[in-house]
């Protein structure tokens, strides 16, 4: 097992310090902020120990302040309602005595019913596509700097995108969306709770950056401060996340410094497993003059 992956399950693995109440920690990769994923997941974590039968089909969530890598993180559950059916908590996240985030996360006991779900769209399998190495092999010398140091960094989840160009270059009116090929970089333990905790994880990644696809630009590009806002998820079917699942993307609005963003992740087999949507910050830095050829 790889260590990305050893690490991100230890950052998954919360200490429980009294009831209804856990601590997470943050990886030490020299970031400023933590990581919006891990927030969400560790909150979602926190909240699935306090349900004993049920699964979460949904989850919403808000981020307030920026993260402090290098002290931990204090999640207090709020049991909102427990019912036969449905199961709701809301989980705060606390740093410095300050709520930074906060999500509201229901629960259902699985049921027979109507089903139904949108196709996902054409994309050549994972396997036609490059892997990291090989895509940085090919690409690495064209992409901003930015960019190929996130590429070269070991991380936990491992992609492969369908359109190469959104990592290379990017001109002004392109198209805001992109497909994307996501799982694990190893496999994880069969513990579903686990699977849907990588799953929040990484639907964070990428999401608000195809806002800027259509303005030349990336949330690397020094002109942009970017920042996640708020983060909706819905769980439709069973997955594992060590799985390839296609990630789709499009971005419908931006306007007044905020991009919005909407995601869907299939499985290979095509089964519609989630769908995202986030909202975030994209403020010009006025006082920056890089163009978007330096994104």
């Amino acid at each position: 097992m790889s260590k990305a992956i050893t690490d991100l399950l230890a950052i998954l693995d919360l200490e429980k310090i009294e009831e209804d109440l856990f601590r997470g920690r943050s990886p030490q990769v020299g970031w400023q902020r933590v990581f919006g994923g891990l927030v969400i997941a560790q909150a979602l974590v926190a909240a699935q120990r306090t349900v004993e039968n049920s699964v979460p089909h949904s989850l919403h969530a808000y981020f307030l302040l920026g993260g402090d890598p290098s002290v931990p993180i204090v999640y207090q559950v709020e049991h909102l309602r427990d019912g036969r059916s449905f199961a709701t908590r809301r989980v705060h996240a606390i740093q410095h005595g300050k709520v930074i985030f906060f999500l509201a996360a229901s629960f259902h006991n699985a049921e027979p019913g109507l089903d139904h779900a949108s196709p996902p769209p054409p994309a050549p399998a994972p396997e036609e596509l490059p892997d990291e190495s090989e895509f940085l092999e090919r690409h690495g010398a064209s992409m901003p700097e930015p960019v190929r140091r996130y590429f070269e960094r070991e991380r936990p989840i491992e992609m492969r995108p369908v359109d190469a160009g959104r990592y290379v270059s990017r001109g002004l009116d392109a198209d805001p969306a992109q497909k994307i090929w996501v799982r694990t970089s190893a496999a994880l333990p069969d513990d579903p709770a686990i699977h849907r905790a990588a799953l929040a994880y990484l639907s964070d990644m990428t999401l608000l950056d195809t806002s800027l696809i259509a303005h030349g630009r990336s949330v690397f590009h020094p002109e942009i401060q970017a920042a996640s806002l708020d983060h909706a998820l819905w769980l439709h079917r069973p997955f594992r996340a060590d799985e390839w699942m296609l990630y789709v993307q499009d971005s419908p609005n931006a306007s007044g410094s905020l991009g919005f963003s909407r995601g869907a992740l299939y499985s290979r087999s095509g089964e519609l497993i989630a769908s995202v949507a986030q909202e975030g910050l994209i403020r010009l830095r006025r006082n920056r003059e890089a163009g978007p050829e330096s994104w």
